[in-house]
C-alpha cells in the first residue's frame, strides 16, 4: 500500500508561532490575585532599603567592607554557611511547590514576569489595546506612531533606572546613594552597576520577555522532572471542549455535534507565553491563570459551565481522585521543614565573634633575659555585632604559663583588630617539649560573646 505523504507534513509545527507576541488585557480572580501579588512584591522591593534600624539601614549588603546586615544580625564571609543552607531551603520549597502546584512561582512571583507584566501594562496605556498595538505595527512611521513609542519607551527607561537604582540600594546606603544622585556625584563603579541593571531590565522586560522564561530560564527546563500526575497544572479538558467550533449563543453544541469550545481564540491572545493551550502540556507554560479568567468569561456568555480550562491534574482530569498526600510532595515538604529548622538553630547558636591565634614564623620561642621561655603570636579578633565591645583575653587553667597581652581591647562594630600576644613559662615545669594552651575571648559587656582559641607552646 503506498501513502501519499508530503515533506511538510512531517514537520512538527510549534505551539506557537515565532512572531512578537501582542498580549491581551485580561481580567478575572486569578488576574486580580497576580496583580495584588506583583504590586506587594513591588512595593516591599522598593521599601525595605528605606527600612530603619537603630539608626542604621536595616537591610544592607556592604559587599565593599564584606559586611551584611540584618537588622540586629551582621553576617562576615565566614558565615556563608548560612547562605548554603538558605539555598538548600529556596531549593526544596521550589521543589516542594511546583511538584504541588506546577510553575505558579513563575506565574505569580518570579521578578521577570512581575515586571514583563508592568512593562505591557505601560504599553497598552501608550498605544492601546491589543488590535491597535498589531495595526500600529504594522502601520508605517508617522508622527502619531513615532510619538507613542518614544513615550513608551521613555516611561519603560525611566522604570528601568528606577528599578536599577532601587537594587543598587541593597549594596549602597540609601542616603549616600540617593544623596549622591541629586547632587550628581556618583562614583564610576555606581553608574557603571546602575547603567548595566537599567540596561538588563529595559532589554528584558521590554523585548526578549517570554523569550527569558522560555530559552534562558534553566527552570522551564527542569521542572518537568518533578511533575507528576497528582500536579496541578493548567489543563484544557478536550473530553468537554471537543470539538471547538464557533456557534451563535443561542446554538445548542449537541445539535451541531460540537463541545463546549467556542474557538474564539482568547486564550491564546490572553497568554503571555503565546501558547495555545488546548494543545496540551506545554513547557512554556507559567501557570499564570490568564487562559483560565478568559475561558471563564467566554464560557459566562455561553451559559456554560466554567471550569474548561482549569488548575487540574492529569488524573483529575482522567476522572480519578487526586493524591494530595503523595510520598514525593510530603518528602519535599519534611525536607523544607528540617533545612530551615537547621538554619534557625544554627543562627541561634552563631556567636556574633571570629577570633585567630597565629604562632609568629620566624622563631618558635626565644629565652628572655630572666631565664624564661617565650612564644609570640597575632591575635585578630572581629566584631561581628552592631556595637562597640570590650573584650578581654585570658588562658584557661594553666598557671604553668603567664600571658603578656592588653587588658581591654576595644574594638569597633563590625571591625578587626589584631596585635601582638607573648606567653611565657618556665621551661622545666614543662615536661613536655610542646604543649597545648587555649586562649579565651570574652566580651565585657555580654559575658555570652565568646570564644576559645588552642594553638601549641614550643620550648627548646
Amino acid at each position: 500500500m503506498k501513502f501519499d505523504i508530503k515533506e511538510e507534513d512531517l514537520i512538527i509545527k510549534p505551539y506557537k508561532t515565532e512572531g512578537p507576541i501582542y498580549v491581551r488585557s485580561q481580567k478575572g480572580k486569578y488576574q486580580q490575585l497576580r496583580r495584588y501579588i506583583g504590586w506587594a512584591l513591588m512595593l516591599a522591593f522598593i521599601l525595605i532599603p528605606f527600612i530603619p534600624y537603630h539608626g542604621q539601614q536595616a537591610i544592607l549588603l556592604d559587599i565593599g567592607s564584606q559586611q551584611f546586615r540584618f537588622f540586629n544580625t551582621t553576617l562576615f564571609p565566614q558565615d556563608f554557611t548560612l547562605l548554603a543552607w538558605v539555598f538548600m531551603a529556596g531549593a526544596f520549597a521550589l521543589f516542594f511547590v511546583t511538584t504541588w502546584l506546577g510553575r505558579v512561582w513563575c506565574g505569580y512571583t518570579c521578578p521577570q514576569t512581575v515586571w514583563m507584566m508592568m512593562f505591557i501594562w505601560v504599553e497598552e496605556k501608550v498605544e492601546g489595546n491589543r488590535n491597535k498595538r498589531i495595526k500600529l505595527d504594522q502601520s508605517k512611521m508617522s508622527f502619531e506612531k513615532f510619538r507613542k513609542k518614544t513615550v513608551k519607551h521613555l516611561i519603560w527607561g525611566a522604570i528601568s533606572f528606577f528599578t536599577a537604582t532601587t537594587f543598587l540600594s541593597y549594596f549602597v546606603p540609601v542616603t549616600e546613594l540617593y544623596g549622591n544622585l541629586i547632587s550628581l556625584e556618583w562614583s564610576g563603579l555606581v553608574m557603571f552597576w546602575v547603567g548595566l541593571f537599567t540596561v538588563c531590565t529595559y532589554g528584558n522586560a521590554g523585548f526578549l520577555r517570554e523569550k527569558m522564561c522560555i530559552y534562558m530560564c534553566p527552570y522551564s527546563r527542569f521542572q518537568a522532572v518533578m511533575f507528576d500526575k497528582d500536579t496541578y497544572v493548567v489543563a484544557y479538558d478536550d473530553k468537554r471542549g471537543e470539538s471547538r467550533g464557533r456557534r451563535k449563543r443561542k446554538d445548542d453544541p449537541k445539535q451541531l455535534g460540537l463541545g463546549d469550545c467556542v474557538d474564539c481564540n482568547l486564550c491564546v491572545e490572553v497568554c503571555p507565553a503565546g501558547i495555545d493551550i488546548r494543545n496540551g502540556l506545554q513547557y512554556e507554560c507559567i501557570n499564570c491563570g490568564a487562559c483560565i479568567d478568559a475561558c471563564d468569561e467566554t464560557m459566562e456568555k455561553f451559559n456554560y459551565e466554567k471550569g474548561l480550562i482549569s488548575y487540574t491534574s492529569e488524573h483529575q482530569l482522567a476522572g480519578q481522585k487526586t493524591d494530595k498526600f503523595r510520598l514525593k510532595l510530603v518528602g519535599y515538604g519534611l525536607f523544607t521543614g528540617l533545612v530551615i529548622i537547621t538554619m534557625l538553630i544554627w543562627m541561634n547558636l552563631r556567636v556574633p565573634i571570629e577570633a585567630s591565634i597565629l604562632r609568629d614564623r620566624n622563631a618558635l620561642y626565644r629565652v628572655n633575659y630572666e631565664g624564661l621561655t617565650e612564644n609570640t603570636y597575632t591575635l585578630k579578633i572581629t566584631n561581628k555585632t552592631q556595637n562597640t565591645l570590650t573584650y578581654s583575653l585570658t588562658l584557661l587553667e594553666d598557671s604553668r604559663f603567664t600571658l603578656n597581652a592588653p587588658q581591654q581591647i576595644i574594638i569597633a562594630a563590625g571591625e578587626m583588630s589584631q596585635f601582638p600576644v607573648t606567653v611565657t613559662a618556665d621551661a622545666y615545669d614543662l615536661k613536655q617539649k610542646v604543649s597545648e594552651i587555649d586562649f579565651k575571648v570574652q566580651a565585657t559587656e555580654s559575658p555570652e560573646i565568646q570564644i576559645t582559641k588552642q594553638s601549641k607552646f614550643y620550648k627548646p
